[in-house]
């Protein structure tokens, strides 16, 4: 008798990938039915880093909850930064310098681009090429050396403040930014002909775990892995906050060029591409940088009018939003965020389904998911 898979006697298995498998992108539990090798459903296990960090800020003032924002998404917390200020500035009706919403932009932007640099590079790495991940980490410090010299940190950097930002740029910054563009856009090149078209990285890539655009639509994915997904609607330009309508930059679209739109290939070149695109939005920022001033006149003792406030931003991972309610008083009565890699690990359960043991490391980078956004 021959065997094939319709004679084979399987049994299924409950496997756990995670907490600690370094290809979850964080303390994440991945609690997994297999038919063999062959994944039949797919549960995400959180809360392993639950810190309570919307409760916290309804015990500070809304100035001192700004820091705890960048702990919320720390792969962008320029991003998140930014959206929180404005929130707060929409809610009081305060108007913010242009000198500082042309800095905030050069700031998330370069943020964008680090954020990328790393998601690209650590789903090669899940994938077995080292090098384009180490190759991505010393663009990255060069980023970090900007953010330093102007607010003297390198991953938290408690930047942004209610009206603008803490100081202006210093000096030189302009000019090694400029630099970082010219070196940064050879170097994504060059870490594109290693692994973009290579065939290896594509087969493991092309028509795995495909995500429809209803399915997208459906579960509220943002973002690039919206965009890879065919459906062509980004925050900065349809609905453009800051300063965002001042700039002219592209939207990529997935279309499947390697297999199915929507596929893990087509999310991987989703960041690739914004990649270029915030490079060129930062140079147009630099080159119309105006003078002025970096901070709004804003009362010592805040307190906003009574009220309620829903702001959201593009961020790297998708549309990060965030609700707060003022009830009058120097403290929020009320902070609610909505985080994108949040609605990403919904969607798991249904496309992964059928697809190997060993895809779902490339599933999970691919929609380069961060654990403290789903675990606030």
């Amino acid at each position: 008798m021959v065997t094939t898979r319709s004679t084979l006697r399987t049994q299924e298995m409950l496997l756990n990938m995670g907490p600690h498998h370094p290809s979850t992108h964080g303390v994440l539990r991945l609690i997994l039915r297999l038919d063999g090798e062959v994944v039949e459903e797919v549960f995400p296990d959180i809360g392993y880093l639950h810190r309570g960090i919307e409760k916290i800020g309804e015990s500070l003032t809304y100035k001192q909850f700004i820091p705890y924002t960048d702990r919320v998404e720390y792969l962008a917390s320029m991003n998140v930064n930014h959206l929180y200020c404005m929130a707060v500035e929409k809610l009081a009706g305060i108007e913010v310098p242009e000198r500082a919403e042309y800095i905030r932009v050069i700031m998330t932007e370069l943020n964008r681009i680090i954020s990328h640099i790393i998601g690209c590079g650590a789903l090669a790495m899940d994938l077995g090429a080292f090098t384009p991940f180490l190759y991505g980490v010393v663009e990255r410090e060069k980023v970090n050396d900007l953010f330093e010299m102007t607010c003297g940190q390198r991953l938290t950097y408690n930047y942004m403040r209610i009206g603008g930002v803490s100081q202006d740029l210093p000096e030189g910054f302009v000019e090694k930014t400029y630099a970082f563009l010219e070196e940064m856009e050879r170097r994504w090149d060059e870490i594109n002909r290693l692994i973009t078209e290579n065939e290896i990285f594509v087969q493991r890539l092309a028509d795995v775990a495909v995500l429809t655009e209803a399915d997208a639509l459906s579960y509220n994915i943002t973002g690039p892995n919206l965009r890879a997904s065919g459906v062509d609607w980004d925050l900065r330009r349809d609905m453009p906050y800051s300063v965002y309508d001042r700039f002219d930059f592209d939207v990529p679209i997935g279309k499947g060029e390697r297999g199915t739109v929507g596929d893990c290939y087509d999310r991987y070149l989703m960041r690739v591409r914004e990649t270029y695109e915030s490079l060129k939005i930062v140079r147009q920022a630099l080159d119309g940088l105006p003078e002025g001033e970096v901070q709004a006149k804003v009362s010592k003792v805040f307190k906003p009018p009574k009220g309620e406030v829903y702001m959201r931003a593009e961020n790297p991972r998708g549309e990060m939003a965030v609700y707060i309610e003022s009830d009058g008083s120097t403290k929020p009565s009320r902070i609610k965020f909505k985080t994108p890699s949040f609605n990403s690990l919904g969607v798991f359960n249904k496309i992964c389904r059928g697809q190997m043991l060993s895809d779902l490391v490339a599933v999970i980078g691919s929609f380069d998911i961060v654990l403290p956004e789903v675990d606030r």
